[in-house]
């Protein structure tokens, strides 16, 4: 996935669009995102010895990772991938790390 727990992140498309916040965890495996703040549901809770009054809970729900755009210091950009080569403790290390498209920068 190009987006990670802790990025912060803009949505594009939904009835959420424009909002931003930071992702709270990833599901790669149906590419799904939960972000802080955005698509916020309602689930009604019968009483319960542990909540005798039961109520009506809000809570974020995942949305899709397609629908959400990285936010950096320019603003909104998409993601690559690119391949760098350090020098860690006199060895080469290759290594594949998120580049924003707008500016060039490294994000990782």
């Amino acid at each position: 996935m190009k987006i990670k727990k802790g990025d912060k992140v803009r949505v594009i498309s939904g009835e959420n669009r424009g909002k931003e916040g930071n992702v709270l965890r990833t599901f790669p495996k149906s590419d799904r995102v939960l972000v802080e703040g955005i698509n916020i549901i309602k689930k009604h809770e019968k009483p319960t010895q542990a909540n005798p009054d039961g109520g009506i809970l809000e809570f974020e729900a995942p949305i899709h990772a397609s629908n959400v755009m990285l936010v950096d210091k320019k603003g909104p950009t998409r993601v690559g991938f690119k391949t760098v080569t350090e020098t860690v403790k006199k060895q080469e290390v290759t290594r594949k790390v998120r580049v924003s498209k707008k500016t060039g920068e490294v994000l990782d």
